[in-house]
């Protein structure tokens, strides 16, 4: 809307170029173009870009833009109308993933703004569920009848096929009822419908040698139609159809049943307006070393970031662009409190108890490093009141509109095992998420039991409903002298990547279903006025 005009004599002719930031090495590389639109301001551009979303990546997107003057694919013979700089998450986490955002770059001007809309595009994202029976197949074994199985495959463009299910055997039997087994459409037929399914069947032998019983294809939409007369197919070995005149079939597959589930993605609920609310708990107690000193994992560098510091940016940085008003509860723990010195294990990072909330990742490092100079570092190390304090506010929505994350970093000598597990387990029915960074050399092994992915948590007999514990070691993320973070984005994958699938967990057990995405935006119509 409203860009540059370069062109004297007529509007400017747009076209828009998509750049990606490569995560090594930082450099732009193109990822495509736009079409070009002549002689507008405001043009709609029709080309779409395609392009893959992880939640736990940051991706830097730019997009440039330029008045088109002539058929060279080289962009510097064209003038340059301005660019915008934005995540793929920043888009997406935009109410209705629409982002709104100015064009900046030609000093002294105003460059227009771009409108950006984000879709997860519905390549199937359906499963079925189908239940397999079938009848008189030939007898393979010696002494007993046949152990038969089914193998799934999917056919490919260039006509080779991919296995993609087997079905369990059923042992001892011509007529088999085979389990129901769910599958994506996606694995069943790439989304096409009409694309070849080839299934055989096989007869079980211990040795691995099964032996072949006989194949017959179908399709998704073949078997979309569900348990009918369409659905009983010959099962046909073409080495005996070909020897044996009087050669029928070797039995017959019948469909018995066929669901199709739609799977709900976590962005369904982002777009749909669930917000993710993040809150930041720091470990302040006397194990850290005083701050004063290098050796301190809390150390007051003026220079650079601490251990703290730096694993505080990775993650916030991310989680930042999927709440709305990028404003975050930071807490600390274990430290002894100005005036009277007493110990607490939540204070608000920013001296206000009634407050504590941070303005953006940037607003809680400066209240981190504030609280640092003020408060004295203590214990014991409790988790439990974070805990218990971020369990709080999601125990008030439970509808799915928010999910909660807390993030504590903290040297993992931990005091409070047994409360703390008690927490975990009773916040594991309330819809949020902990993640717990470990900075520091010690033994992490309490941290690695409450991750919970080995073995389930559990206190006084009552195990977690579901595991919405993620830990992550910074020491397996930085360099050897510990002061430079090695990939700052394989650190935020790791402790973010678990985050939507305990989001869909919850969603699921509660039955929560995303709200409709609010509807797409249109322009606004200009009304011509006519003089009388």
């Amino acid at each position: 809307r409203n860009l540059l005009d370069r062109d004297t004599f007529s509007k400017s002719d747009p076209i828009c170029v998509l750049y990606t930031q490569a995560i090594g090495n930082k450099e732009w590389r193109e990822f495509g173009r736009t079409e070009v639109i002549d002689n507008t301001l405001n043009p709609d551009f029709v080309r779409k870009f395609i392009m893959d979303y992880f939640f736990e990546e940051r991706e830097n997107l730019r997009f440039d833009f330029y008045d088109v003057d002539s058929k060279s694919p080289n962009l510097s013979k064209h003038d340059f109308l301005g660019q915008m700089f934005c995540t793929l998450g920043e888009i997406v986490g935009s109410q209705g993933s629409r982002l709104e955002k100015s064009i900046v770059g030609i000093p002294g001007k105003k460059c227009g703004t771009v409108i950006v809309t984000a879709e997860e595009l519905g390549c199937c994202r359906d499963s079925v569920l189908m239940q397999f029976c079938a009848n008189k197949l030939d007898k393979k074994d010696f002494f007993g009848k046949s152990d038969p199985f089914l193998v799934f495959h999917r056919s490919n463009e260039d006509g080779s096929f991919t296995i993609c299910h087997k079905t369990e055997v059923v042992k001892n039997t011509l007529n088999p009822v085979w389990q129901a087994f769910k599958i994506s459409v996606r694995a069943l037929c790439n989304g096409d419908y009409d694309r070849t399914i080839k299934v055989e069947v096989y007869d079980w032998d211990r040795d691995g040698s099964h032996d072949f019983i006989g194949e017959f294809t179908t399709s998704y939409r073949e078997l979309s139609r569900g348990q009918s007369q369409f659905n009983v197919y010959e099962v046909i070995n073409p080495k005996k159809k070909g020897k044996k005149k009087k050669y029928v079939n070797s039995g017959t597959v019948t469909l018995l049943s066929f669901l199709i589930e739609t799977e709900v993605s976590f962005l369904d609920y982002i777009k749909g307006g669930t917000q993710i609310n993040f809150t930041v708990a720091i470990d302040f107690t006397a194990s850290n070393g005083n701050p004063s000193q290098p050796t301190s994992l809390h150390y007051m560098n003026p220079y650079q970031l601490n251990a703290y510091g730096m694993a505080l940016k990775a993650v916030g940085e991310i989680i930042q662009d999927y709440d709305s008003d990028k404003m975050f509860p930071a807490l600390g723990f274990g430290a002894r409190l100005p005036p009277d010195g007493r110990v607490s294990h939540e204070f608000a990072l920013n001296g206000n108890p009634q407050n504590p909330y941070c303005h953006g990742i940037d607003g809680v490092m400066e209240a981190y490093y504030r609280s640092l100079k003020s408060v004295q570092l203590y214990g014991p190390t409790n988790f439990a009141p974070v805990i218990n304090h971020v369990a709080r506010y999601a125990a008030s929505v439970k509808d799915g509109s928010q999910y909660f994350v807390l993030l504590i970093i903290t040297d993992g000598v931990i005091s409070d095992m047994a409360q703390t597990k008690e927490s975990i387990v009773n916040a594991s029915k309330l819809p949020m998420s902990i993640i717990i960074v470990g900075v520091g050399p010690a033994e992490f092994d309490a941290m690695e039991e409450l991750d919970g992915d080995v073995v389930r948590i559990s206190s006084r007999g009552k195990f977690a409903e579901r595991d919405i514990v993620q830990f992550v070691p910074f020491r397996d993320y930085i360099d050897r002298s510990g002061n430079h973070v090695l990939s700052m984005a394989r650190l935020a994958k790791d402790v973010l990547a678990e985050i939507p699938e305990q989001f869909l967990s919850y969603m699921r057990v509660r039955g929560i279903k995303p709200s409709p995405a609010p509807p797409p935006y249109t322009p606004p119509i200009h009304v011509l006025q006519t003089q009388i």
